[in-house]
């Protein structure tokens, strides 16, 4: 009897029907398999930048070769816009130029050595964040970086504080136009290396 009142059920859908039924069921399962993908991909990728842990060395092959963004420890101060990081990358600030310390022809410049020692007390030994325009390196090697220390804009502040002039080269333009309002701000309140015969 049984048996019966199962053929009737079956009978009484009809074939259109029933393969509406199966599509339905195979779209549902492909969308829940499809949902846990992303969602375990999700899972794996950072949403934040690496920062260096000072108490492990976990960090320090990770390189930012190529990365938008990064974190790494400063460990050393070359001048006043450019660092080693301990990923052990050189950086190249990027959208600005501060006076030559080390320059092998032009050797030392005006307002150099206080731009380098800035840039060492605002940095050395703490943990910054790099932010890459489009370049990713110089001719010499070095990462072109905006580089940040918590919400301070190291470029910005050298460039604003008369440390640095503002020297964007395309296609790393994103900042051009905050840079040069700073040196301007530099200047106009006599700054820096835009005090008053300082770099006659």
């Amino acid at each position: 009897m049984k048996k019966k009142k199962l053929k009737i059920k079956i009978k009484q859908f009809s074939l259109p029907a029933l393969v509406l039924l199966l599509i339905i069921i195979l779209i549902k399962s492909v969308l829940v398999q499809q949902n846990s993908e992303i969602q375990n991909a999700n899972n794996s990728v950072p949403t934040t930048a690496i920062i260096f842990n000072e108490n492990t060395n976990e960090n320090q092959n990770i390189l930012c070769t190529g990365k938008q963004l990064c974190g790494a420890k400063v460990v050393y101060v070359v001048d006043g816009d450019t660092i080693d990081i301990s990923t052990g990358e050189r950086v190249r600030y990027v959208g600005v130029d501060t006076p030559e310390t080390k320059h092998p022809i032009k050797g030392v410049e005006c307002f150099g050595r206080e731009a380098a020692e800035k840039n060492k007390e605002l940095i050395l030994g703490k943990e910054v964040r790099l932010e890459k325009d489009i370049s990713d390196k110089d001719k010499y090697g070095r990462l072109l970086r905006y580089v940040y220390l918590d919400n301070l804009f190291i470029n910005d502040y050298l460039a604003r504080n008369g440390f640095a002039h503002a020297a964007t080269f395309p296609p790393d333009v994103k900042f051009s136009k905050i840079f040069l309002a700073a040196e301007r701000e530099a200047r106009e309140n006599l700054r820096g290396l835009w005090a008053p015969g300082r770099c006659d």
